[in-house]
This record gives structure tokens, sequence and C-alpha cells, in this order.
């Protein structure tokens, strides 16, 4: 039902006000009586398929990506639908509105998204509020934390430290997102003396925590090989629980848009299918290179079954998704299991 008749009228809107009322309809759903039962049954099957990572027991191996749901504003309703985790985020300290509309865009041809949405949230302290709301119930989450795209990268720590702060008691584990292409000089900060500075600084709050958090490094699929050895290197001294690779690429090769829309979207960090393949290798590089406890994250372009089962077969833990979500529906958790 979803491809053939609320898929395309969602593709009708534009892509950020689709997301807006597919979302909130599921809110509306959840507040029935039988609302949470009609979730899961649009969603498919039993999706319990226990593993354990980081000290947390997952009830299966599937999860949803940061950027999806930035503000909380729909755990209990993503729930439903059979998700294992859900990493909200990237929250910054302080709300900030993001890149001018529009901002993200379909790519029909390749199931594919371009984003440039720029860490629009309602900040650290709406978030975890609204988690504060939430069942006892819910699902495993994860915090994923940025900085503020005034803060220059100099203080960039100060941001993350902030986060971790306020963010803590909510969450299950944290991400620190250092590789989105959409605020400007982010991603120099996973250059080694920075992400030292940046990791060192949150894991020394951790360290003081009656029960520290497990901490998470999500990194660029752009990157040089040396600078995937230093994360690793780095990653290992600062004793991170965990990697999460990929996240959105500046690479446009192979697409099947063509290159006169490609220029009037502009930039953005692309991802859904043409992602897969990259994605892939770079787990795999991880998973030859860092250490065997750690645990490893992949995500990019998992479209359906076989390119999960090839994610986890490369190395990865767990995997997550987000644009498959959009162009295959409400179901695509039973289908990957």
């Amino acid at each position: 039902m979803y491809k053939q008749i609320i898929k395309p009228l969602l593709f009708n809107f534009s892509t950020e006000e689709a997301h807006g009322i597919a979302m909130k309809g599921a809110n509306f759903c959840v507040k029935l009586p039988f609302g949470k039962n009609l979730l899961r049954s649009i969603a498919g099957k039993n999706f319990d398929q226990e593993s354990t990572h980081f000290g947390l027991n997952f009830k299966n191996r599937v999860g949803l990506a940061a950027g999806f749901d930035k503000d909380g504003n729909y755990i209990e309703s993503l729930q439903q639908l059979g998700f294992g985790h859900i990493e909200v985020g990237t929250v910054t300290p302080r709300p900030q509105s993001g890149n001018p509309k529009p901002r993200l865009f379909r790519l029909k041809e390749d199931n594919a998204l371009i984003n440039r949405m720029g860490f629009n949230n309602k900040g650290v302290h709406n978030l975890a509020e609204n988690i504060r709301q939430l069942p006892e119930d819910r699902p495993i989450l994860g915090g994923n934390i940025g900085k503020n795209k005034d803060t220059p990268n100099e203080d960039a720590w100060k941001d993350y430290v902030y986060c971790f702060k306020h963010l803590h008691e909510q969450v299950d584990y944290f991400t620190i997102n250092l590789s989105s292409p959409n605020t400007p000089g982010l991603r120099a900060l996973q250059e080694k003396e920075p992400l030292i500075k940046i990791i060192s600084s949150v894991q020394e709050i951790n360290a003081g925590l009656a029960k520290p958090k497990p901490i998470l490094l999500k990194i660029s699929p752009d990157n040089e090989r040396s600078v995937y050895d230093d994360i690793i290197e780095v990653a290992t001294a600062c004793k991170l629980d965990g990697l999460i690779a990929t996240n959105t690429t500046i690479d446009r090769q192979g697409l099947k848009a063509s290159s006169d829309f490609l220029e009037v979207i502009g930039a953005g960090g692309l991802s859904g299918q043409p992602l897969a393949n990259k994605s892939i290798e770079v787990v795999k590089y991880l998973r030859a290179n860092m250490p065997a406890g750690m645990t490893l994250i992949g995500v990019g372009g998992i479209s359906n079954k076989e390119q999960a089962e090839a994610m986890m077969a490369s190395g990865a833990d767990l995997v997550q998704l987000y644009t498959s979500f959009i162009y295959e529906g409400p179901g695509i958790v039973g289908r990957l299991m």
C-alpha cells in the first residue's frame, strides 16, 4: 500500500514537508486506542533478534540513523515500526534554524537524497525534555551531538561537552558527529589534534559519572585511508566504544540524475543507494584495522536484505538506515531481518 498509494501522495510535497506530514500522521495514529497495534501491523513481523553491544541489549540489529528525528518528536511512533534502536539528533547546545530552504532533495532515479539541513534543531534542552516525557518502555536511544554553526572550531569541544552533560541522563549512548558536510569546517575536526581534544573532553566528563555512557564517533565516507588510520588510533587511545560508518558523501560519481539537475540542487550530502558500496568499503577497512572488541555500526545505502547482510558480512555489528525508510516505507525493518 505504501508504494502504490502513500508514497505517490507524499512525493507530491517537498521532501521536508512530506517528512513532517508522514510523521505527524504516525504520531496521531499512536494516540488512537489501537494505533500502536495498527503501526505494528503495518510494519510487518516480529523483529526480536537480540544482540548485545557496548553493554546494551538491542532488540534487533537494525536502527534508525540520526537526522530523521532531530528533536525526539517521533520516538514512540518509530518504536512501533520495529527499530532496534533510534538515534536522535544531531542536536546542538542552542537551537538553530539550519540552512535556508529548500535544503532536502529527492533523486528518485537513484533512490537517494541530497540534504544540506545544517543541524536544524530546537536545542539540547528541548530534546532532553521530549525524551523525559516518554514511557518507560522506550527503545534504546542514541544521542547524536554536534556544534552550533557559529561556534569556532577551537571552541567546538565546549559544545560537545555541553550536549553530553545535558543529555546524558536521557539517552543510552552518544554519537559524536564531526562528519556532516553541511556545517562549514566541521569535517576538519576529524583531524587528529581536534579529534583528540573533543573526544578526551567528553570522556573526562563521562569518566566522572556513576554510570558512564558508551560513546561512538560518526565518520565521513570521503576520507583518505590515512585519516581513518588516525581515527582508529585516537578512538583506541581515547577508549571509544564504537565507530559509525558512514555519514553522507559529497561524491556525485555514478548518479543517474542529470548533471543539470544536480547543479540546480547544489551543495549537500548524498545518502541512499549510491552510497552503499562506498560505505561497505569503509566498514571493511575499519573492521580490518580497528580493535576487535570495538563496535562498528554500518550505515549508508542499505535498502534491502542483501545490502544489510553485505554490510554485516563486511564487519558491521549493527546497521542503521534513513533514506530507504523514505523510499521503501514503514515495512523496511522487517524486510531487512
